[in-house]
């Protein structure tokens, strides 16, 4: 916005303070000695206005794709034989030719270091990694805007890929502790368990014991009862025989009393 313009506001209210509107510095035929002194203070105000338009700070210009390029991958510094550089990523724009061959390369590099096809494999995470960063600085070398959202898009893969490292750690650790305080209990169980096997054993033996007991006490039993039957039955035979002998007598003794 000009200057002029922004302050129009506050030269309408020094021209009334110099009691001249702005016709009569426009228009004004017959100046005076105190016009002049008037004209030479707005001088003084157009030349601190102009001063103000110049030492307005300069607008800032648009990065360029290796700016952007160097902001996304940073150059790689190292310190070798007490000299220090610096490698800056290639500004040279990719072709075909360089795309087939980068994907020449990364299945080169997959079966030399023998990287797992699935599963959690840090090479081919690594691998992947590096090829990644090449296809954003060969898109950011032609669209610097696309090359930006593929880098929130790795940035967003990352983040997701330490969430998920961050819980897994978590749960290892987690699945650790329950380990080893089962493992404290472990022993208080088999200790546990020893003594119940050993009054088990106690218990078995006793009842060994008293099955031979009731073994030998059925032994006796059954014998007891063979004797007794078996002198039951001579009893029996006895009574039987007293019995006949006396049917016998009693027949004889009365046939005697008949004659």
């Amino acid at each position: 916005m000009d200057p002029f313009k922004k302050n129009f506001g506050k030269f309408c209210v020094f021209l009334n303070k110099l009691n001249l509107d702005f016709g009569d510095a426009l228009f004004l035929r017959s100046p005076t000695a105190q016009f002049y002194s008037k004209i030479s203070m707005l001088t003084k105000l157009f030349t601190l206005i102009g001063n103000k338009k110049q030492q307005l700070p300069p607008m800032d210009t648009k990065p360029s794709s290796e700016d952007i390029l160097n902001a996304i991958l940073p150059p790689r510094e190292w310190v070798e034989s007490g000299k220090h550089f610096i490698q800056y990523v290639s500004h040279q724009p990719a072709s075909r030719v360089d795309v087939a061959r980068l994907r020449e390369m990364l299945d080169q590099k997959l079966m030399e270091r023998q990287a797992r096809e699935s599963g959690i494999c840090p090479v081919r995470e690594e691998l992947f990694s590096q090829c990644f960063d090449e296809i954003i600085r060969q898109v950011t070398l032609s669209e610097p805007e696309r090359g930006l959202l593929l880098l929130r898009v790795r940035d967003e893969i990352k983040m997701t890929i330490e969430a998920y490292q961050t819980l897994y750690q978590s749960s290892v650790t987690f699945a650790m502790r329950k380990q080893l305080q089962a493992e404290h209990g472990k022993a208080d169980l088999e200790k546990t368990i020893e003594q119940l096997e050993h009054k088990k054993t106690k218990l078995e033996n006793k009842v060994s014991e008293l099955k031979s007991k009731i073994e030998a006490i059925e032994k006796r039993n059954r014998e007891r009862k063979e004797v007794e039957a078996k002198k039951r039955e001579h009893e029996v035979e006895f009574l039987k025989y007293q019995e006949a002998h006396l049917a016998k007598f009693l027949k004889q003794v009365s046939e005697k009393a008949k004659n």
